[in-house]
């Protein structure tokens, strides 16, 4: 057996060679990265792949695909023993073994305390496939069997200070742990994760892969351990999934039905994806048979095409700090409606008739069934992404809206529309995701969605225009200035956050309060100020300790009272603003003020016409609400 890691060097050029033609799983590939070596400093070059190489006693020849132009594509490499040679783009490396391992990664795991790490699985535990051999598995002999070393840092424990605290976690403090954690690493790619392994998520997502806007991407993950914790096979069972699922979004990999999103695109498996038996899918979608079905064909392991990926993905491409993740911010073409549908469900997005410039912009998605009643699930929001959405700029691009996180879904629950509930609704920020601000520039854009249902099926959404004017008044030129900053978006996408990191865009959306509180777009700013200061939240210090912030309740009713006399913004960020406001009234003692909130949204929901169904679940959530609020009162 020749397959493994090889390193070599030629002068200044340094190799680092995957041979894959033999052993576990071989993938029937070479594949290698280049550096350059000036003194104490190696820096990356480019890389190549041989996907079909001529082998023949260990000898391996072949044409390379590389990330640089070079005259000579040709791979010509011969092993003997542990050590051979490799002619590479004209030069010609003395290469010697140096790990079973294609790649090797540091993994750091830190844990809040009370949230207990997994440490391992027996795979024989429960029914499985007949053929997968029973095995005690970890998260690191499950990337080892895929050829990708995890070696595990020092986990730490971080401390609470304080008690009796809220540990459910939001995307704005998960944000802030991790760039607080990772300002101990340098801004490049490198081969280092971060796991965190928090309490739980207030949208109760079983995990979360970090992902931002910046040049240093999908660095960190987190787990949330009270949706999957328990000692039971099936809980242990579970947990190792989801600690490796997420840990493969920071090795680039996509969920198994986007993969037809990435660049380049890869054809989906079958059933558009659902029927890939991978880590990388979810469980309760897996065609067919869903969670059982899934469970009794699961091998443990990657699909081939993943293997390929984490083995011989080209270096930038699968790094960590490295590429974006996915498409980026490349063009896409625009969602097509399906020659056939017989799904009987109707997607549609609505917009307001024109923003200004500097507005978020908010869209609201409706799902509804067409001729009889249909089952499907709820997660409609795009940032669980069974829901994308294309945004074709005014000059003619069309790209891919990307959320800032990426939320895994784990649980889907099913939502019947029929005629007592024809219709959900979703209200979605696109303006600002992992490629910056999408509408930056005034004009008309098109907008479409793309709905994947239960069953696979794919809904595709008409056209939405959306108008974002030119700016006309003084004013109207400085609040766009203050609201197009890249912080800016990012405090909008998370609504609100404490991050010193965030400091010049909460500095902006402070201006436009204070100085231009008369201009219509200062509802934003407000409402984002005002959520984030009703609410507690979550600092990891640099001495890796959770230190919480209260609840700022004066300033979180003062900016709230403002959004709820507002009639401009769309209606389920009304509903969020008025539960919230009633929330900082009830905790600052006064729960007839909560109660009387709760009165004025189903007042204002009315005098808006709002349709007699949606009016109805309208009152019974002020109920719930109120309810809610007076036994956490009592």
């Amino acid at each position: 057996m020749i397959s493994g890691l090889y390193q070599g060097q030629d002068g200044d050029s340094r190799l680092a060679l995957r041979v894959d033609v033999d052993g576990a799983r071989p993938t029937g590939r070479v594949s290698g990265d280049l550096f350059a070596v000036a003194g104490a400093t190696t820096s990356y070059v480019g890389s190549f792949v041989v996907s079909a190489p001529e082998v023949r006693e260990g000898r391996i020849q072949g044409r390379g695909e590389f990330t640089f132009a070079t005259p000579m594509p040709d791979v010509s490499v011969a092993i003997s023993g542990q050590a051979g040679t490799a002619a590479v783009a004209g030069r010609t490396y003395q290469v010697s073994f140096v790990s079973p391992y294609f790649r090797s990664v540091l993994l750091e795991q830190d844990s809040v305390v009370g949230a207990v790490p997994f440490v391992s699985y027996r795979t024989g535990s429960l029914p499985g496939p007949t053929g997968s051999p029973a095995r005690e598995l970890t998260v690191a002999s499950a990337y080892a069997e895929a050829g990708i070393e995890l070696t595990l840092a020092e986990p730490g424990v971080i401390p609470v200070e304080g008690s009796g605290v809220d540990l459910a976690w939001d995307d704005a403090e998960l944000h802030h742990a991790m760039t607080r954690h990772f300002s101990t690493f340098a801004d490049a790619a490198a081969w280092r994760v971060w796991l965190l392994v928090a309490s739980k998520h207030v949208g109760g997502y079983r995990g979360i892969m970090f992902d931002y806007n910046d040049a240093h991407q999908r660095q960190g993950s987190a787990v949330f351990y009270d949706a999957i914790k328990g000692d039971t096979p099936q809980a242990q069972r579970a947990q190792l999934r989801t600690y490796v699922h997420e840990l493969g979004h920071a090795f680039n990999l996509l969920h198994s039905w986007q993969k037809n999103l990435a660049t380049p695109p890869q054809p989906l498996g079958p059933d558009g994806g659902f029927g890939d038996l991978s880590w990388m899918n979810y469980v309760q979608n897996y065609r067919p048979g869903g969670e059982q079905g899934y469970w009794a064909a699961f091998p443990f392991q990657f699909t081939d095409a993943e293997l390929v990926h984490l083995r011989h993905g080209f270096y930038r491409d699968i790094a960590m700090g490295a590429n974006a993740f996915g498409t980026g911010a490349a063009d896409i073409a625009p969602f097509e409606q399906p020659v056939e549908d017989h799904s009987g469900l109707r997607l549609e997005l609505r917009a307001k008739d024109a923003y200004e410039l500097g507005e978020p912009v908010i869209v609201e998605l409706k799902l509804s069934y067409a001729g009889e009643p249909r089952t499907t699930h709820g997660h409609l929001h795009p940032d669980t992404e069974f829901t994308q959405v294309s945004i074709t700029q005014p000059s003619g691009r069309t790209v891919l809206y990307r959320p800032m996180m990426r939320h895994c879904v784990d649980t889907s629950p099913e939502i019947r529309l029929d005629e007592g509930n024809p219709a959900m609704y979703r209200s979605a920020y696109i303006g600002h995701g992992r490629d910056g601000h999408y509408f930056q520039l005034p004009g008309e854009y098109q907008v479409r969605a793309q709905y994947i249902a239960a069953d696979g099926s794919r809904i595709v959404s008409p056209a939405c225009p959306v108008w974002v004017r030119f700016p006309v008044t003084h004013d109207d030129h400085q609040v766009a200035e203050l609201m197009l900053g890249e912080d800016q978006g990012k405090l909008f996408s998370l609504l609100g956050s404490d991050s010193p990191f965030l400091r010049s865009g909460n500095e902006a959306l402070d201006e436009v309060v204070d100085r231009y509180g008369h201009h219509p777009l200062a509802v934003y700013a407000r409402l984002v100020k005002g959520l984030n200061a009703e609410r507690e939240f979550k600092e990891l210090t640099p001495g890796d300790r959770l230190r919480i912030r209260p609840p700022d309740l004066k300033q979180g009713i003062e900016h709230l009272t403002a959004v709820a006399r507002d009639a401009s913004i769309d209606n389920i960020t009304l509903n969020l603003a008025m539960r919230r406001l009633a929330r900082a009234e009830a905790r600052q003692g006064d729960l007839a003020r909560a109660n009387a909130v709760m009165d004025k949204m189903v007042a204002t929901f009315e005098a808006k016409g709002v349709n007699p169904i949606v009016m109805g679940q309208i009152r019974r959530q002020a109920e719930l609400t109120k309810s809610a609020l007076s036994a956490e009162a009592s």
